[in-house]
């Protein structure tokens, strides 16, 4: 989508005529002749306002497609909408959030994890001065799975398996304990962020050392 899809504007006033055009936390409204919409990543069911969901975007500036690759053509547009990729909620204002990345989601058994709410949830039960990070590998009776990675090493995966049980999390959520594993050091791309491609190479290589 070129070059922009939602924005904040100034507030409008004119008399006792006014209207919102920013919202903080939003990105704002979708530009005239853009349309969005949110969507069950599971079902495409389109979603009432307010509610998280897949971000779909539709709209002249929208892509043709990838040249010479129709696959990834076929998956980046659906009924000739563009499937962002991000998850996002629209208010009833009209107003743009975007909350996370699709690929920080695992479909598991059915439903859509949040990694990020898992990371949240460890973060608060480990030393505060280390991190953590989930990913996920293939299974082959649930699709996939998840792994998680954190920093704390004097923190056994028993004793944080047991801590995440006591915790408000889904047990659907909850990564096995085998699956809990402390590292010295979370991979980090050169902006400071945490690099995901690597975090999940090194569950995939892990995990065949362990079954080898």
């Amino acid at each position: 989508m070129a070059p922009v899809v939602a924005v904040n504007c100034p507030d409008f006033k004119a008399g006792r005529d006014s209207q919102i055009g920013n919202k903080p936390g939003t990105v704002g409204h979708p530009v005239p002749g853009v349309a969005v919409k949110i969507v069950d990543p599971v079902t495409a069911q389109q979603l009432p306002a307010n509610a998280e969901g897949l971000l779909l975007v539709k709209g002249p500036n929208r892509m043709l497609g990838y040249l010479g690759q129709p696959e990834r053509t076929e998956e980046a547009l659906r009924d000739g909408w563009y499937v962002t990729g991000d998850i996002a909620a629209l208010d009833d204002e009209g107003f743009l959030r975007i909350t996370d990345r699709l690929s920080r989601f695992s479909k598991i058994g059915g439903e859509m994890v949040p990694h990020v709410k898992i990371e949240q949830q460890i973060q608060a039960l480990i030393d505060g001065a280390h991190t953590s990070v989930v990913t996920s590998i293939a299974d082959p009776t649930r699709g996939e799975r998840l792994v998680a990675f954190y920093t704390d090493t004097g923190l056994t995966p028993q004793q944080l398996w047991e801590r995440l049980c006591l915790t408000e999390l889904p047990r659907l959520w909850l990564p096995k304990r085998e699956d809990l594993r402390p590292i010295d050091a979370i991979p980090i791309l050169g902006t400071g962020k945490v690099d995901l491609r690597a975090v999940r190479q090194l569950a995939s290589k892990e995990e065949g050392v362990q079954h080898g």
